[in-house]
């Protein structure tokens, strides 16, 4: 599902009005009649006879308001609205939909002033439709009242297309901002409802499409994509009841060194529980007791170490490739540490590699200053920086917050390279060598932890190792591993999230999705 900002709606609102003859009151109509259905079906109970109150600005956003009161009341909801006035200052669709619900006899209360509120709304549900997409910069005046009153109410709070003060852009607010428990954004969401504060405020995000014909969209340059289940479902590919272990991958991981043996253990396990039928850890003899004790599961293979340094030496490169050939992808990087040797070790492999590769951590840093490599590399790539490891490999001092800057930087280093750039954040974001993008709606700030990266590079290595597109399994893994989070989260909370109970949630994950 395509992602797009407040311009590029616009301009396909546009396109769909003047050249493909679906006239705006209809799309408006469409919008209200959609979130209405939604509400029904999904929050709010008809049958109770449930009071609802909603608030409707003077724009387009106001006239979907009309539209959803007109349905809900159809429905038996008990409806009052508040809108800001005059009527006559109502823009022309919006004008439109408020003689409408004025003919039913609805309950209309044109606010002047805040005075003219009661203290405390007596509705079981509130409905923001102040401002929508076209909104910028800082509510002020009766609006900011408005908004101000709307989070003072303890009620479910329901904003349409986006929380009224909230940027559609960059998920910025300059003023106040409603805070939503669900948000029904339209035709496409937008931007600034997955990016930290809107993610936060726009509570659960559900599209509604309101009819605007796909050979619209298609027609603009629009090249994010939002991760959802249905798309993640699709992808991975199923099991075959008479499989055997070989079928489902075998995936080589190069891990861990003295005192790192946990990262390797974690993108081991991660792996295994994420389907993979056999996985091999190659590490420094010397840990190999630790890691092959924390992980029964795994097979584990001693590789030459450095003297009493307990990592990786040079000297095991031919073994390693060896290795590498004899699984069908090969995951790098979980605790490698950063000894000269191994970080040689690292970049030779990586240019010599005849199977997909997943790379992360100390596997990355090796990479600073060599990212040549990746376009000599014969075999697909997969790399998975947080900001920091990001900025190492490009040099870069730091990297922005804005989310399109974001995008921007990692489509541009994903193409100028030929790999899957997996950018770690919130949200965290993949790139492909073709231009293509997507953001990753699942996760939350429980998984800011260590040995959390060790498992999404099991995840992605586990779904390289079954012949996944090394995009796809980017994709499926980054949404995965989010949702893993966010259902631990719910029974432990975000605070005591460590990264081990990820992997723990990784069944719960798939069972959610059906798979």
């Amino acid at each position: 599902m395509k992602l797009v900002t407040a311009e590029q709606m616009r301009s396909i609102d546009r396109d769909t009005i003047d050249n493909r003859g679906i006239p705006g009151h209809q799309l408006m109509e469409n919008a209200g009649r959609g979130i209405a259905e939604k509400l029904l079906s999904l929050v709010i109970d008809a049958s109770t006879s449930p009071r609802v109150t909603v608030f409707c600005g003077k724009g387009n956003n106001g006239g979907d308001g009309f539209v959803i009161a007109r349905y809900l009341m159809e429905a038996g909801a008990k409806v009052v609205i508040y809108f800001i006035g005059p009527t006559d200052k109502l823009s022309g669709d919006a004008r439109v939909n408020y003689d409408r619900v004025a003919e039913t006899g609805m309950e209309l209360h044109e606010v002047k002033s805040i005075d003219d509120l009661p203290d405390e709304s007596d509705a079981d549900y509130i409905i923001d439709a102040v401002f929508g997409t076209g909104f910028e910069g800082a509510p002020r005046g009766l609006a900011a009242g408005l908004i101000d009153y709307i989070n003072r109410q303890p009620q479910t709070t329901i904003a349409v297309d986006l929380p009224s003060g909230l940027n559609a852009d960059n998920g910025q607010h300059e003023g106040v901002v409603v805070r939503a428990d669900y948000t029904f954004t339209l035709a496409l969401p937008k931007y600034g409802l997955f990016v930290s504060p809107g993610r936060e405020l726009a509570g659960a995000v559900m599209t509604v499409p309101i009819g605007i014909p796909s050979e619209v969209v298609d027609s603009f340059d629009l090249y994010v994509d939002l991760i959802t289940p249905e798309q993640v479902a699709d992808k991975l590919p199923a099991r075959k009841p008479d499989g055997h272990k070989g079928d489902f991958g075998k995936l080589f991981l190069l891990a861990g060194s003295t005192g790192l043996t946990g990262a390797a253990a974690m993108a081991a396990r991660s792996s295994l529980r994420a389907g993979c039928g056999l996985v091999k850890v190659g590490c420094p003899r010397s840990t190999l007791p630790i890691i092959a004790g924390a992980v029964l599961e795994a097979t584990t293979w001693p590789l030459p170490d450095v003297a009493k340094k307990g990592a990786l030496a040079l000297r095991g490169l031919g073994e390693v490739r060896k290795l590498g050939a004899q699984h069908d992808a090969v995951a790098i990087g979980p605790g490698l540490g950063l000894h000269h040797e191994t970080q040689e070790l690292v970049r030779r492999t990586v240019a010599s590699l005849e199977r997909p590769v997943v790379i992360d951590a100390d596997g990355l840093t090796a990479l600073a200053g060599h990212t040549e490599i990746l376009k000599q590399a014969a075999a697909p790539v997969v790399l998975t920086p947080h900001p920091g490891e990001f900025c190492r490999l490009t040099g870069q001092e730091r990297l922005t917050e804005d989310i399109q800057q974001r995008l921007q930087t990692a489509r541009r280093f994903a193409t100028d390279h030929g790999v899957v750039l997996v950018l770690k954040g919130s949200p965290t974001v993949v790139a492909a060598g073709d231009g293509q993008c997507w953001v990753n709606p699942s996760g939350n700030a429980g998984m800011a932890t260590g040995g959390s990266g060790d498992v999404l590079t099991g995840i992605i290595g586990s779904f390289l190792a079954v012949k996944m597109p090394p995009v796809d399994a980017a994709v499926c893994g980054v949404y995965i591993h989010g949702l893993a989070g966010d259902l631990a989260a719910d029974q432990l909370t975000q605070r005591s999230l460590i990264a081990g109970d990820l992997i723990d949630y990784l069944s719960e994950a798939f069972e959610a999705l059906g798979c």
